[in-house]
Protein backbone atom coordinates (compact mmCIF):
# COMPACT_ATOMS: atom_id res chain seq x y z
CA UNK A 1 0.00 0.00 0.00
CA UNK A 2 3.28 2.28 0.29
CA UNK A 3 2.66 2.50 -3.18
CA UNK A 4 -0.99 4.15 -2.95
CA UNK A 5 -0.60 6.79 -0.59
CA UNK A 6 1.90 9.16 1.07
CA UNK A 7 1.87 12.34 3.29
CA UNK A 8 4.06 14.48 4.55
CA UNK A 9 4.36 18.15 6.41
CA UNK A 10 6.93 20.70 7.10
CA UNK A 11 6.78 23.66 9.11
CA UNK A 12 7.92 25.92 6.76
CA UNK A 13 10.97 28.64 6.94
CA UNK A 14 8.61 31.25 9.15
CA UNK A 15 6.48 29.42 12.14
CA UNK A 16 8.32 27.62 14.73
CA UNK A 17 5.58 25.33 15.36
CA UNK A 18 3.84 23.08 13.08
CA UNK A 19 -0.30 23.24 13.24
CA UNK A 20 -0.99 21.20 10.55
CA UNK A 21 -1.15 17.39 10.72
CA UNK A 22 -2.31 14.44 8.08
CA UNK A 23 -3.65 10.65 7.99
CA UNK A 24 -2.69 8.49 5.27
CA UNK A 25 -3.48 4.57 6.05
CA UNK A 26 -4.92 1.81 4.90
CA UNK A 27 -7.59 0.51 6.76
CA UNK A 28 -7.09 -3.35 6.60
CA UNK A 29 -10.73 -4.19 7.83
CA UNK A 30 -11.65 -2.52 4.78
CA UNK A 31 -9.45 -2.04 2.57
CA UNK A 32 -10.26 1.89 1.77
CA UNK A 33 -7.43 4.08 2.23
CA UNK A 34 -7.86 7.07 4.78
CA UNK A 35 -6.27 10.49 3.37
CA UNK A 36 -6.77 13.63 5.24
CA UNK A 37 -4.75 17.25 5.57
CA UNK A 38 -5.74 18.78 8.85
CA UNK A 39 -4.54 22.67 9.08
CA UNK A 40 -5.06 23.81 12.78
CA UNK A 41 -6.45 27.67 14.03
CA UNK A 42 -5.86 29.63 16.64
CA UNK A 43 -2.67 30.48 17.63
CA UNK A 44 1.01 29.12 18.89
CA UNK A 45 -1.23 26.62 21.28
CA UNK A 46 -4.37 26.56 19.73
CA UNK A 47 -4.03 25.14 16.49
CA UNK A 48 -1.95 21.86 17.63
CA UNK A 49 -4.46 21.03 20.11
CA UNK A 50 -7.62 21.28 17.47
CA UNK A 51 -5.70 19.90 14.97
CA UNK A 52 -4.72 16.37 16.62
CA UNK A 53 -8.28 16.53 18.55
CA UNK A 54 -9.87 16.20 14.64
CA UNK A 55 -6.94 13.58 14.31
CA UNK A 56 -7.58 11.36 16.60
CA UNK A 57 -11.47 11.86 16.12
CA UNK A 58 -11.40 11.05 12.30
CA UNK A 59 -8.91 7.67 13.27
CA UNK A 60 -11.29 6.67 16.08
CA UNK A 61 -14.60 6.55 14.24
CA UNK A 62 -13.47 5.55 11.11
CA UNK A 63 -11.63 2.86 11.55
CA UNK A 64 -13.86 -0.15 10.85
CA UNK A 65 -16.16 1.91 8.22
CA UNK A 66 -17.82 -0.33 5.72
CA UNK A 67 -19.38 0.58 2.70
CA UNK A 68 -22.47 1.46 3.67
CA UNK A 69 -23.51 4.77 4.55
CA UNK A 70 -20.00 6.03 4.09
CA UNK A 71 -21.38 9.88 3.67
CA UNK A 72 -23.48 10.12 6.92
CA UNK A 73 -20.58 8.59 8.65
CA UNK A 74 -18.02 11.03 7.40
CA UNK A 75 -20.52 13.55 8.31
CA UNK A 76 -21.12 11.97 11.86
CA UNK A 77 -17.64 11.86 12.41
CA UNK A 78 -16.84 15.33 12.00
CA UNK A 79 -19.54 16.61 14.18
CA UNK A 80 -17.97 14.72 16.61
CA UNK A 81 -14.31 16.16 16.19
CA UNK A 82 -16.25 19.81 15.89
CA UNK A 83 -18.46 19.39 19.65
CA UNK A 84 -14.95 17.96 21.36
CA UNK A 85 -12.81 20.92 19.96
CA UNK A 86 -15.86 23.40 21.25
CA UNK A 87 -15.85 21.53 24.13
CA UNK A 88 -12.64 21.48 24.99
CA UNK A 89 -12.64 25.69 24.20
CA UNK A 90 -14.91 25.80 26.90
CA UNK A 91 -12.97 24.37 29.52
CA UNK A 92 -9.90 26.42 29.01
CA UNK A 93 -10.24 29.76 28.47
CA UNK A 94 -6.48 29.71 26.89
CA UNK A 95 -7.70 27.71 23.90
CA UNK A 96 -10.48 30.09 23.34
CA UNK A 97 -9.64 30.83 19.52
CA UNK A 98 -8.78 27.67 18.42
CA UNK A 99 -10.43 25.30 15.35
CA UNK A 100 -9.24 23.22 12.53
CA UNK A 101 -10.23 22.91 8.57
CA UNK A 102 -9.91 19.89 7.09
CA UNK A 103 -10.26 17.63 3.79
CA UNK A 104 -11.02 13.96 4.36
CA UNK A 105 -10.94 11.19 1.73
CA UNK A 106 -12.26 7.63 2.05
CA UNK A 107 -10.79 5.57 -1.56
CA UNK A 108 -12.30 2.83 -2.37
CA UNK A 109 -9.41 1.62 -4.92
CA UNK A 110 -11.24 -1.75 -5.57
CA UNK A 111 -14.18 -0.28 -6.91
CA UNK A 112 -12.89 2.59 -8.19
CA UNK A 113 -14.45 5.30 -5.91
CA UNK A 114 -13.91 8.03 -3.64
CA UNK A 115 -15.84 9.71 -0.96
CA UNK A 116 -14.86 12.95 0.62
CA UNK A 117 -16.11 15.24 3.22
CA UNK A 118 -14.28 19.35 3.92
CA UNK A 119 -14.50 22.30 5.52
CA UNK A 120 -12.61 25.05 5.14
CA UNK A 121 -9.88 25.87 3.08
CA UNK A 122 -7.67 23.26 2.43
CA UNK A 123 -8.29 21.60 -0.71
CA UNK A 124 -8.77 18.21 -3.11
CA UNK A 125 -7.59 18.02 -6.21
CA UNK A 126 -7.64 15.04 -8.95
CA UNK A 127 -5.09 14.34 -11.78
CA UNK A 128 -6.79 12.28 -14.24
CA UNK A 129 -5.06 12.28 -17.90
CA UNK A 130 -2.38 15.16 -16.96
CA UNK A 131 -5.15 17.61 -16.04
CA UNK A 132 -5.53 19.05 -12.39
CA UNK A 133 -8.90 19.83 -11.07
CA UNK A 134 -9.89 21.07 -8.18
CA UNK A 135 -12.83 19.44 -6.41
CA UNK A 136 -13.68 21.30 -3.08
CA UNK A 137 -14.15 25.13 -2.64
CA UNK A 138 -12.79 27.00 -0.18
CA UNK A 139 -14.87 28.22 2.86
CA UNK A 140 -13.69 31.93 2.88
CA UNK A 141 -14.12 35.10 1.28
CA UNK A 142 -11.25 34.87 -1.30
CA UNK A 143 -12.00 31.22 -2.47
CA UNK A 144 -15.59 32.48 -3.11
CA UNK A 145 -13.90 35.10 -5.45
CA UNK A 146 -11.58 32.77 -6.65
CA UNK A 147 -14.01 29.89 -7.54
CA UNK A 148 -16.13 32.12 -9.00
CA UNK A 149 -14.20 33.26 -11.53
CA UNK A 150 -14.09 36.96 -10.11
CA UNK A 151 -10.71 36.60 -9.02
CA UNK A 152 -7.92 35.09 -10.93
CA UNK A 153 -5.51 32.41 -9.13
CA UNK A 154 -2.57 35.08 -8.64
CA UNK A 155 -4.87 37.46 -7.69
CA UNK A 156 -6.00 35.55 -4.72
CA UNK A 157 -2.90 33.87 -3.54
CA UNK A 158 -1.46 37.44 -3.05
CA UNK A 159 -4.76 38.58 -1.65
CA UNK A 160 -4.22 40.28 1.84
CA UNK A 161 -7.34 38.31 3.29
CA UNK A 162 -6.68 35.13 1.82
CA UNK A 163 -6.45 33.41 4.93
CA UNK A 164 -10.10 34.79 6.54
CA UNK A 165 -11.90 31.83 6.98
CA UNK A 166 -15.81 31.52 7.75
CA UNK A 167 -16.33 27.99 8.15
CA UNK A 168 -13.96 25.80 10.61
CA UNK A 169 -14.23 22.98 12.85
CA UNK A 170 -14.71 24.45 16.62
CA UNK A 171 -16.27 28.02 15.58
CA UNK A 172 -19.66 26.92 17.01
CA UNK A 173 -21.54 23.74 18.69
CA UNK A 174 -22.58 21.12 16.53
CA UNK A 175 -26.49 21.88 17.35
CA UNK A 176 -25.86 25.36 15.49
CA UNK A 177 -24.49 23.99 12.20
CA UNK A 178 -26.19 24.12 9.14
CA UNK A 179 -27.33 21.58 6.64
CA UNK A 180 -24.22 22.95 4.32
CA UNK A 181 -21.84 23.11 6.65
CA UNK A 182 -19.99 20.28 6.01
CA UNK A 183 -19.45 19.98 2.15
CA UNK A 184 -19.34 16.38 0.62
CA UNK A 185 -19.09 14.07 -2.17
CA UNK A 186 -18.26 11.24 -4.27
CA UNK A 187 -16.73 10.73 -7.87
CA UNK A 188 -14.55 7.70 -9.89
CA UNK A 189 -11.31 7.11 -8.91
CA UNK A 190 -10.21 5.72 -12.08
CA UNK A 191 -6.76 3.62 -12.62
CA UNK A 192 -4.09 5.84 -13.08
CA UNK A 193 -6.24 9.47 -10.94
CA UNK A 194 -4.07 10.77 -8.54
CA UNK A 195 -5.59 12.69 -5.76
CA UNK A 196 -4.16 15.25 -3.75
CA UNK A 197 -4.90 16.71 -0.49
CA UNK A 198 -2.82 19.74 0.50
CA UNK A 199 -3.01 22.80 3.20
CA UNK A 200 -3.16 26.09 2.10
CA UNK A 201 0.71 26.65 2.89
CA UNK A 202 1.40 24.89 -0.66
CA UNK A 203 -1.34 26.69 -2.48
CA UNK A 204 -0.50 30.31 -1.48
CA UNK A 205 2.88 29.42 -2.67
CA UNK A 206 2.51 27.56 -5.71
CA UNK A 207 -0.18 27.69 -8.73
CA UNK A 208 -1.67 24.88 -10.30
CA UNK A 209 0.43 24.58 -13.27
CA UNK A 210 3.35 24.19 -11.22
CA UNK A 211 2.04 21.42 -9.16
CA UNK A 212 0.35 19.59 -11.76
CA UNK A 213 3.88 19.71 -13.56
CA UNK A 214 5.60 18.27 -10.38
CA UNK A 215 3.41 15.32 -9.73
CA UNK A 216 2.77 14.29 -12.91
CA UNK A 217 6.63 14.35 -13.94
CA UNK A 218 7.68 12.25 -11.04
CA UNK A 219 5.19 9.72 -10.38
CA UNK A 220 6.87 8.60 -7.18
CA UNK A 221 4.83 9.90 -4.14
CA UNK A 222 7.03 10.37 -2.00
CA UNK A 223 9.31 11.99 -4.21
CA UNK A 224 6.69 14.31 -5.47
CA UNK A 225 5.50 14.99 -2.18
CA UNK A 226 8.91 16.34 -1.37
CA UNK A 227 9.13 18.32 -4.51
CA UNK A 228 5.96 20.27 -3.98
CA UNK A 229 6.79 21.23 -0.37
CA UNK A 230 10.50 22.00 -1.33
CA UNK A 231 8.74 24.23 -3.85
CA UNK A 232 6.72 25.97 -1.39
CA UNK A 233 9.39 26.81 0.66
CA UNK A 234 11.51 28.21 -2.20
CA UNK A 235 8.38 30.56 -3.00
CA UNK A 236 8.92 31.80 0.44
CA UNK A 237 7.52 28.96 2.98
CA UNK A 238 5.16 31.71 5.12
CA UNK A 239 3.00 28.96 6.37
CA UNK A 240 2.87 25.35 7.46
CA UNK A 241 2.82 22.64 4.35
CA UNK A 242 1.12 19.51 4.23
CA UNK A 243 0.49 16.99 1.59
CA UNK A 244 -0.99 14.15 1.19
CA UNK A 245 -1.04 11.91 -2.14
CA UNK A 246 -3.24 8.81 -3.14
CA UNK A 247 -2.73 6.72 -6.03
CA UNK A 248 -4.79 4.35 -8.29
CA UNK A 249 -2.86 1.90 -9.44
CA UNK A 250 -4.81 -0.57 -10.75
CA UNK A 251 -4.44 -1.47 -14.40
CA UNK A 252 -7.31 0.05 -16.63
CA UNK A 253 -9.50 -2.80 -17.91
CA UNK A 254 -8.41 -4.07 -20.98
CA UNK A 255 -10.38 -6.81 -23.89
CA UNK A 256 -8.17 -8.93 -25.80
CA UNK A 257 -8.70 -8.70 -29.74
CA UNK A 258 -10.38 -11.79 -30.64
CA UNK A 259 -10.49 -13.08 -34.72
CA UNK A 260 -14.71 -13.52 -35.09
CA UNK A 261 -16.06 -16.75 -35.48
CA UNK A 262 -17.03 -17.83 -39.11
CA UNK A 263 -20.38 -18.15 -39.58
CA UNK A 264 -20.34 -21.48 -41.13
CA UNK A 265 -18.45 -23.22 -37.80
CA UNK A 266 -21.08 -21.62 -35.22
CA UNK A 267 -23.34 -24.43 -34.08
CA UNK A 268 -26.59 -22.54 -35.29
CA UNK A 269 -25.32 -22.66 -38.90
CA UNK A 270 -23.93 -26.17 -38.95
CA UNK A 271 -26.03 -28.84 -40.98
CA UNK A 272 -27.39 -31.66 -39.47
CA UNK A 273 -27.38 -34.73 -41.52
CA UNK A 274 -31.25 -36.13 -41.88
CA UNK A 275 -30.35 -39.47 -41.02
CA UNK A 276 -28.96 -37.97 -37.55
CA UNK A 277 -32.47 -36.98 -36.94
CA UNK A 278 -35.32 -39.52 -35.07
CA UNK A 279 -38.19 -40.81 -36.82
CA UNK A 280 -40.30 -39.00 -33.51
CA UNK A 281 -38.11 -35.90 -34.19
CA UNK A 282 -38.89 -35.08 -38.43
CA UNK A 283 -41.29 -32.34 -39.03
CA UNK A 284 -43.76 -33.00 -41.09
CA UNK A 285 -43.77 -30.94 -44.36
CA UNK A 286 -46.28 -27.70 -44.33
CA UNK A 287 -49.09 -27.70 -46.41
CA UNK A 288 -49.56 -24.66 -48.34
CA UNK A 289 -53.12 -22.94 -47.85
CA UNK A 290 -54.26 -22.03 -51.19
CA UNK A 291 -57.77 -21.17 -50.50
CA UNK A 292 -56.99 -17.31 -50.17
CA UNK A 293 -55.25 -17.51 -53.76
CA UNK A 294 -57.97 -18.71 -55.25
CA UNK A 295 -60.31 -16.17 -53.46
CA UNK A 296 -58.20 -13.21 -55.34
CA UNK A 297 -58.62 -14.71 -58.34
CA UNK A 298 -62.28 -14.69 -58.43
CA UNK A 299 -62.06 -10.83 -56.47
CA UNK A 300 -60.31 -9.65 -59.34
CA UNK A 301 -62.81 -11.34 -61.86
CA UNK A 302 -65.88 -9.90 -60.38
CA UNK A 303 -64.09 -6.15 -60.47
CA UNK A 304 -63.37 -7.18 -64.50
CA UNK A 305 -66.48 -7.87 -65.53
CA UNK A 306 -68.31 -4.74 -63.60
CA UNK A 307 -65.13 -2.79 -65.55
CA UNK A 308 -66.78 -4.03 -68.33
CA UNK A 309 -70.49 -3.36 -68.03
CA UNK A 310 -69.65 -0.07 -67.71
CA UNK A 311 -67.86 0.08 -70.51
CA UNK A 312 -70.49 -0.83 -72.50
CA UNK A 313 -73.18 0.92 -70.81
CA UNK A 314 -71.29 4.37 -71.89
CA UNK A 315 -70.52 3.66 -75.31
CA UNK A 316 -74.54 2.64 -75.79
CA UNK A 317 -75.77 6.24 -74.19
CA UNK A 318 -73.26 7.69 -76.78
CA UNK A 319 -75.05 6.09 -79.86
CA UNK A 320 -78.75 6.38 -78.46
CA UNK A 321 -78.25 10.43 -78.12
CA UNK A 322 -80.87 12.38 -79.17
CA UNK A 323 -80.70 15.22 -81.81
CA UNK A 324 -80.65 18.92 -80.63
CA UNK A 325 -83.46 21.12 -82.04
CA UNK A 326 -82.05 23.46 -84.71
CA UNK A 327 -81.59 27.17 -83.31
CA UNK A 328 -83.15 29.33 -85.92
CA UNK A 329 -81.87 33.27 -85.91
CA UNK A 330 -85.59 34.57 -86.19
CA UNK A 331 -87.45 32.60 -83.09
CA UNK A 332 -91.00 33.87 -84.67
CA UNK A 333 -90.29 32.30 -87.60
CA UNK A 334 -92.55 29.21 -88.53
CA UNK A 335 -90.75 25.74 -88.88
CA UNK A 336 -90.42 24.50 -92.21
CA UNK A 337 -93.50 22.02 -92.89
CA UNK A 338 -92.24 18.53 -93.11
CA UNK A 339 -94.27 15.65 -94.85
CA UNK A 340 -95.30 14.35 -91.59
CA UNK A 341 -96.61 17.72 -90.61
CA UNK A 342 -98.82 17.61 -94.00
CA UNK A 343 -102.79 16.92 -92.96
CA UNK A 344 -104.99 15.83 -96.18
CA UNK A 345 -108.69 16.55 -96.07
CA UNK A 346 -110.91 14.07 -98.40
CA UNK A 347 -113.71 15.70 -100.33
CA UNK A 348 -116.71 14.24 -101.86
CA UNK A 349 -115.45 14.11 -104.87
CA UNK A 350 -112.11 13.01 -103.58
CA UNK A 351 -110.65 16.52 -105.28
CA UNK A 352 -107.98 18.22 -102.83
CA UNK A 353 -109.07 21.64 -102.32
CA UNK A 354 -107.45 24.64 -101.92
CA UNK A 355 -108.27 27.65 -100.24
CA UNK A 356 -107.22 30.52 -101.31
CA UNK A 357 -107.39 34.11 -99.59
CA UNK A 358 -107.08 37.02 -101.77
CA UNK A 359 -106.19 40.64 -100.25
CA UNK A 360 -107.02 44.28 -101.59
CA UNK A 361 -104.95 46.75 -100.56
CA UNK A 362 -107.15 50.14 -99.52
CA UNK A 363 -106.19 53.75 -100.22
CA UNK A 364 -105.33 53.89 -96.71
CA UNK A 365 -103.24 51.24 -96.53
CA UNK A 366 -105.25 49.20 -94.67
CA UNK A 367 -105.12 45.36 -96.15
CA UNK A 368 -108.90 43.36 -95.91
CA UNK A 369 -109.11 40.28 -96.35
CA UNK A 370 -112.39 38.87 -98.80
Amino acid sequence: MDNNIFGQTDVGKVRDNNEDAFIAEELLHSGFILGCVIDGVGGYEGGEVAAEIAKNCIKKNLFNVTSEDLIPRMIGTLKLANEEIFNRKRLDPTLEQMACVLTLVLADVENNKLYYAHVGDTRLYLLRDQALVKITTDHSFVGFLEDSGRLSESAAMSHPKRNEINQALGFDSTAAMKEDFIETGESPFLPGDMLLLCSDGLTDRIDKDQITSIITQHPGLPFAAGLLIDAANEAGGHDNITVVLVKNNNKPASHEASKPIPRKETAEQQEIPLSAIPAAAAVKPLRRNRGWIYFLIGLVVVLLGVIGLLIQQVLYLQKTERQLAPILENPWEPLPATPQDTIKTPLKDSLSRTDTLSTKTQTNGKRTVE
